[in-house]
């Protein structure tokens, strides 16, 4: 008999193969949501609707370092990606560099939201350019009234303030009401003609490049969690989950190597995932733990020192035990 679960997660090419069914989960019969990582991330944490679900990195450390978490993790890293690329201005603001940006009010959907949390640990670490030097502004990028999924009073020290429940983040970058923008997704009227909007870093990608080349830090955005409830009940589910989502991601990579005809709409890709593996290694976007330490640990220490925890969590103690080694024939 097969267990029914409920898995949420937004339908990249690394877990196509669950959605269709081509991987399965051991012991498990499963129903997939395709959803965009905001509702998705809302309904999990308001509303606990999934057995599995892909979830904010950000949030879920918060709400485990105060053991007010209902769900845990396994090692699987859907979402991704550097963010040298996620630093948007107002060209007309006079911002030529990151250290124009102290003084400046910047905002971002939420302060914990994790693409931001990785763009402030790199301004620090990379620029000195200290979360304080910063005027936050909190709201929704394109659409007003955005609340927040997990409650959050900023540090002392840092002036965080939402924007007006009629504002819009991308409009207030448009009429010079914010000097910038972080955050995961461009504002609106970004690479417009005669739009007042630009990237920080027009050069991001060699940026990115190198600050991987130096740091080792490919940054996670989102993991793979388990409802606490579905563990205690099976508790052979997360194993089974975590080497399905390698499966599928591994079988992904693969398709996209296919040099019979491309699997991705861009003639060249095979060669480009060639040269992501020369640059980043063969497993270019890796699963486990401490294939990943070094990028995990830069992030739980960013998002304590940042005040987004009540504790520095370690490393361990936010993944399934049973899924941190691999029985080897």
């Amino acid at each position: 008999m097969l267990e029914p679960i409920t898995i949420a997660g937004w339908g990249y090419d690394r877990v196509r193969a669950l959605t269709t069914g081509e991987v399965k989960v051991e012991g498990c019969d499963v129903t997939f949501l395709d959803l965009q990582p905001e509702e998705m991330f809302h309904r999990a944490l308001h509303y606990e609707e999934f057995d599995a679900t892909e979830l904010s990195f950000s949030n879920y450390l918060t709400l485990t370092a105060s053991d007010a978490c209902p769900y845990i993790a396994i090692p699987a890293f859907p979402g991704r990606r550097f963010r040298h690329q996620g630093i948007y201005i107002n060209t007309k603001s006079g911002i030529k560099g990151p250290e124009d940006l102290k003084g400046r009010i910047v905002g971002s959907p939420e302060y914990q939201v994790t693409a931001t949390v990785w763009i402030r640990g790199i301004l620090e670490h990379e620029f000195g350019i200290l979360p304080s030097d910063i005027r936050w502004r909190a709201g929704g990028i394109y659409q007003p009234a955005r609340s927040e999924k997990v409650t959050f009073q900023a540090p002392d020290g840092v002036e965080l303030k939402r924007i007006e429940p009629h504002q819009t983040l991308s409009q207030m970058l448009l009429d010079g009401e914010i000097d910038a923008l972080l955050g995961p997704r461009a504002p609106t009227g970004f690479g417009q003609p005669d739009v007042p909007v630009a990237r920080l870093f027009p050069d991001y990608i060699e940026r990115e490049k190198d600050y991987f080349r130096r740091t080792g830090i490919f940054p996670i955005m989102h993991l793979i969690v388990v409802h606490k409830k579905k563990v205690a009940e099976l508790p052979w589910l997360p194993a089974s989950l975590y080497k399905a989502y390698v499966a599928a991601k591994d079988m992904a990579i693969e398709r996209l190597l296919e040099e019979n005809e491309p699997m991705a709409t861009y003639p060249w890709i095979d060669g480009v995932i060639q040269e992501a593996q020369s640059f980043m290694g063969e497993d270019y976007w890796p699963y486990g733990l401490e294939a990943n330490r070094t990028t995990l640990e830069a992030f739980l220490r960013y998002h304590y020192d940042q005040g987004l925890a009540d504790r520095k969590l370690e490393l361990e103690e936010i993944f399934v035990p049973s899924t941190l080694s691999q029985s080897r024939i």
